[in-house]
Formats: C-alpha cells, sequence, structure tokens
C-alpha cells in the first residue's frame, strides 16, 4: 500500500534547481535512506514529503488518514516552557496523560531525565535528543528524520539505532551514518544534480550499486569516444560515396557528436598536506580539570606520538570538547602542563564551526588563509583547491550566505586543511557532512603526515581512522587500543581499562595478491595493428563497388550481384567497426594501467 507519493516534483533555490521532476513513492513498512552531497537536495525532499515546504511544481498525495512524524534538522520549540511540556505539545489532547510516562521514559533514555527544566536551558545536543523524543511518541505510520544522529553521543546513536529497528511504520530518513543505513535502511535514494536514483539495499548494496552505475556509463562513454574519433576522421577525409550505407554512417556521427555525455562522479579530493614535524610533538603532564564541582579530568599525562590517530568518545559534556580547547590553549587546565614542540602547527576544526560573513565570497573566504598551496602534485590555487572541494567556478563567486549548512562546514574544513597543519584536532568533524566528503576526508587521513585526534559519534569514521580511543567518562580518561569496534568488544566483554603500554596499531595495506595489470592478448595485439587498415580498405571496397553499380544500371543481373557484394562488404564493416572500439577501449584501459582478478 502507497502512504505517500511524491510526482514530479521540481524546487529551485537561489537560481539552484535542486529537484528537477523527480517522483518518489513511499509504501507501507519501507525504510527508506536519503543520500548525496551536501546542497543537493536532501533535506528540501524531506521537508516536501513532510508538508514543511511546497515544492514549485508537481504535487505530494498522501494516503487519507496516515499520520507523519517530522524531525528537522534543528528541532522547532518555544522559547520556553518545560521539556516535557514541548516534547508533548503536538500531542492529541486525548493522549496526553497515557503518552506522558513514554516521553519520561524516552528523555531518560536520551540523557534528558530533568523533564522538568526549562527548554532555553537545554544544550544544543540535549535539544537535539528531546527533539527526538518529540517525534518518537507521536503516534505515526511514518517517520520522517533529518540527520537524525547529528549532535548525540555514540550510546544514544545506538539507542536510537535499536528504536528504529524496532518501529513497525515506514520511516525516511537523511543521514551520514553509514553503519546507520546499514542496518536499518532497505532502500537507498540518492539525490544528485537534480535527480534522484533507487536502489534496493542497504549502504552497503547501494556503494556496490553506484560503483557499477558508473563503471557502465564510464565503460559506454569510453565505447562512444572511440566511435567518435572513428567517425570524425571518417567525416574528414570526406565520404567517398553518397549511398545509403554513407548516409547511415553521417547520422551515425551527428548522433554520437551530440550524445548526453555523463557527467563525471563529483569526489572531494585534496593531497595530504603538512609542515614539518619534529621529534617533540605535544606532551600532557598530569592534568586535572573541573566544571564547577564535576570532574572532566583528573591527573592525565600522554604524549601525542608524531602519527597518532587517536578517536575520542563519551557522553555529551564529559570533556572531550575540553580537552581538545586545552591542548590548544583556549582553556587552562586546573593542574599540570601541556607542552607544545617547536614546529607543532595544530589545526583546529570547532564543532561549532567559525562565525562567516555572509556577504563574503567563497573564493574570498579561502584566500584569506592561502592563495597558493604546495601539495605533492605542485602549487595548487585557492581556485583548484575549491573546484577539489566541489565548488564550481560560479558557486565559488557566490556569497557564503547562499550555501547550505552541510557547504558552509564543508568550505571550513577546506580552510583548516589549507593551513598545511602537522596536528590536527577535530572536533565532531561529521556532524553535518555528506558522505563523499568524509569518505575522503578519511582517505586524506589515511596520508596524512602527522597526528590527528578526532571527538566524533560517527562509528564508521572512529573504524577507519582510530589506531587508539580515549574515552571520557567520570572524571577519567580511559585508553584503549584499537578502532571503535575494537573499542566496543573491549567494553562490552570487560567493562576494564586497557592502560598498558601502547603498541603502535599497524595499519592494513591494500593488497593487490590476485590481481595482475590488464593487457592484449598476442591475438588482440596483431588485430589491433592492423584493424585501421581492414577497415580502410573495406571502405574503399565499398566505395568501388558503388562506382561500379553506378556504371552498371542497365545490366539487372550484374546489378544484384554488385548490391549483394556491397551489403556483405557493409555487414563486414560494421563487424569492423565494432571490433575497432572494443580494441581502442581495452588499449585505452591498458595505457591508465587497470588491475584485473586473476
Amino acid at each position: 500500500m502507497i502512504l505517500l507519493s511524491a510526482n514530479n516534483i521540481s524546487k529551485t533555490y537561489m537560481e539552484r534547481k535542486v529537484l528537477d521532476d523527480v517522483s518518489f513513492f513511499l509504501n507501507e513498512g519501507d525504510k527508506v535512506g536519503i543520500v548525496g552531497i551536501n546542497g543537493t537536495g536532501k533535506s528540501t525532499l524531506l521537508k516536501i514529503l513532510a508538508g514543511a515546504e511546497y515544492p514549485d511544481s508537481g504535487d505530494v498525495i498522501r494516503t487519507n488518514g496516515i499520520r507523519i512524524s517530522y524531525l528537522p534538522q534543528i528541532p522547532e520549540f518555544d522559547d520556553h516552557g518545560t521539556v516535557l511540556e514541548q516534547v508533548m505539545a503536538h500531542l492529541p489532547a486525548d493522549l496526553m496523560t497515557s503518552k506522558e510516562f513514554e516521553a519520561r521514559s524516552i528523555l531518560d533514555k536520551m540523557g534528558v531525565p530533568d523533564v522538568e527544566r526549562d527548554i532555553s536551558q537545554l544544550s544544543g545536543g540535549e535539544r537535539r535528543r528531546a527533539g527526538i523524543a518529540a517525534a518518537l511518541i507521536q503516534p505515526s505510520d511514518v517517520l520522517l528524520l533529518d540527520e537524525p544522529t547529528n549532535h548525540i553521543d555514540n550510546e544514544t546513536a545506538q539507542l536510537l539505532e535499536d528504536m528504529l529497528m524496532r518501529y513497525k511504520g515506514a520511516i525516511v530518513m537523511v543521514t551520514h551514518d553509514r553503519y546507520f543505513l546499514d542496518k536499518i535502511c532497505r532502500t537507498i535514494v540518492e539525490v544528485d544534480r537534480g535527480k534522484i536514483y533507487s536502489c534496493e539495499g542497504n549502504y552497503s548494496d547501494y556503494v556496490a550499486y553506484k560503483a557499477q552505475r558508473e563503471a557502465d556509463a564510464e565503460a559506454a562513454e569510453r565505447k562512444n569516444r572511440a566511435a567518435y574519433r572513428r567517425e570524425l576522421e571518417w567525416i574528414s577525409r570526406g565520404a567517398r560515396a553518397r549511398g545509403t550505407k554513407s548516409k547511415d554512417r553521417i547520422e551515425r556521427f551527428e548522433a554520437l557528436k551530440n550524445r548526453d555525455i555523463p557527467v563525471e562522479t563529483e569526489k572531494v579530493q585534496l593531497q595530504s598536506v603538512s609542515s614539518r614535524l619534529g621529534k617533540k610533538t605535544i606532551e600532557i603532564e598530569n592534568i586535572s580539570k573541573k566544571i564547577g564541582d564535576t570532574p572532566l579530568i583528573t591527573d592525565f599525562s600522554y604524549i601525542i606520538s608524531r602519527d597518532a590517530r587517536i578517536g575520542i568518545v563519551g557522553h555529551n559534556g564529559a570533556g572531550k570538547s575540553t580537552f581538545l580547547k586545552m591542548i590548544i590553549g583556549e582553556i587552562a587546565p586546573d593542574s599540570g602542563n601541556i607542552v607544545i614542540g617547536d614546529t607543532v602547527k595544530i589545526a583546529y576544526f570547532s564543532q561549532e564551526c567559525e562565525s562567516m560573513d555572509p556577504t563574503q565570497k567563497v573564493i574570498e573566504y579561502i584566500r584569506e588563509t592561502a592563495d597558493r598551496i604546495q601539495t605533492p602534485d605542485g602549487v595548487v590555487t585557492a581556485s583548484q583547491m575549491l573546484e577539489r572541494f566541489l565548488f564550481t567556478p560560479e558557486l565559488q563567486w557566490n556569497r557564503i550566505e547562499k550555501l547550505s549548512g552541510g557547504e558552509r562546514k564543508r568550505l571550513y574544513l577546506l580552510k583548516i586543511l589549507m593551513e598545511a597543519p602537522n596536528i590536527l584536532l577535530l572536533d565532531e568533524p561529521t556532524n553535518d557532512l555528506d558522505i563523499a566528503t568524509l569518505t575522503i576526508l578519511e582517505d586524506y587521513l589515511d596520508n596524512f603526515a602527522g597526528a590527528v585526534l578526532a571527538v566524533s559519534h560517527d562509528r564508521y569514521f572512529l573504524d577507519r581512522m582510530a589506531t587508539e580511543i580515549f574515552e571520557f567518562k567520570d572524571g577519567q580518561c580511559i585508553r584503549y587500543n584499537g578502532n571503535y569496534s575494537d573499542y566496543a568488544a573491549n567494553v562490552r566483554e570487560s567493562g576494564g581499562t586497557d592502560d598498558k603500554p601502547k603498541k603502535k596499531t599497524e595499519k592494513k595495506e591494500r593488497s593487490y595478491s590476485g590481481m595482475t595489470k590488464l593487457k592484449f592478448s598476442f591475438k588482440e595485439q596483431r588485430e589491433y595493428a592492423t584493424i585501421d587498415d581492414d577497415i580502410e580498405k573495406l571502405e574503399q571496397a565499398i566505395a568501388d563497388t558503388e562506382k561500379a553499380i553506378a556504371s552498371n544500371s542497365s545490366d539487372y543481373v550484374k546489378l544484384q550481384e554488385l548490391s549483394d557484394k556491397k551489403t556483405e562488404l557493409e555487414n563486414e564493416l560494421a563487424e569492423k567497426m565494432e571490433r575497432w572500439v572494443y580494441l581502442s577501449d581495452l588499449a585505452e584501459r591498458i595505457e591508465r594501467g587497470e588491475m584485473i582478478e586473476v
């Protein structure tokens, strides 16, 4: 049964067409994840489905009587009122009493136990969790969730994951949490350049589907380019005859010339750049810190190695961000010292994101840091760096106020990395960043020649980057070897602290065992060397046959023979052309050094 459908939806924001004549259908029990690069229209699609916005064209049809519960990126509450009142504000009057216990229970599990506090006193993370509670207690057939895991800690994300897996209605959610998508969703919808692409399965299935879709498009385009070059050569020489076959080839040339060329998949690309880092990095000596009467960290010492990859976890308010701010000197420890080496150059990616002048142009914002930067591939300008971060030349001259929240976060990340630091401190870098940006950030960190400390609730990100986990809990910083999955397993099994001397975790190198370089067979090599001559001879034979037909117009027996010969030559030429396209494509792939399984 279809619960709701969006038919031929289009929507434009500030001259950017984010949705272009797209349709979406949601059936009973569907679990749909929406992914795509920031600014492509994911949240817009969700708002239209929820009725919070209207499309420029097209319509949304909702089955009579269906109940929709919607969690926006920024939960909407009144300025004042108790947490409990605000969470239950939109409940039908007849459910107020029966739902109160459920609301209190969810808020308690979400880490907001004091339901009588005024809503204005909640932190950003607490407001987010209150918003989740408000969405979950609404009687609904459809849950629409926009970035539900943003600004919540790992434990709360796991709790929300468990709740959603038990939810019996349909779910549509925008999220960059790849483990979340993998466990909950059975359909992935990608929003890309105004269009949507649907894949049955979870996130892992989608990754395979997208890779195959792009590979198919690339292979088809390679063949089209090869065929176009061949036809262009033929057109440039001048058609030696103007028979039916020649007209067909001219039409084929025009079709190839005017074909729709697939746009290369946009990826955030950035070579790892850093300053030289000496032997002395950052030495933390017996630091302690309290906020009021609450200890955040007690008598903690640690020397950060030059290639450290440290993931930092813990409840909201446990002291994770405070720890990073002590390292950069923004907050002083109550006792102890933090000694910074002379060659250390720290870049700090703030959770809040720095204030940006909305009237400033995108490229001007980056040029404040550097107009050009030295990378392993040579000098790259600010404009080129912006293009690698998906900011087109047109977008670079737009004002920052025209960017989406996620695009601003991506711009801020680029500015931080362009400082060429040798120690990176990242405070919740995964909030508001799309999966494409996260993937390339992870690849960047793999090759980064310096230390990385990252506060994050993104389990996938921590599994990819971390070789050590710091857990802030009850005023202590507890150290664990391995990535997040290793830490979670350790906590489940023993709940103990792993504070023994650490061995450096070795990174797994990509293995090419069972792979070999693509190459021609001996027969293909000989065929490729002579195929151009073979095609030219066939074209000449067809031209000669057409001349013979013209000079024997009265001899019907001879005409039939020549016509049959011409048809046979044309068929042979068509086969040879198909073979030429295949061999040319293969030659290109060999030149690029492609590998194949053996």
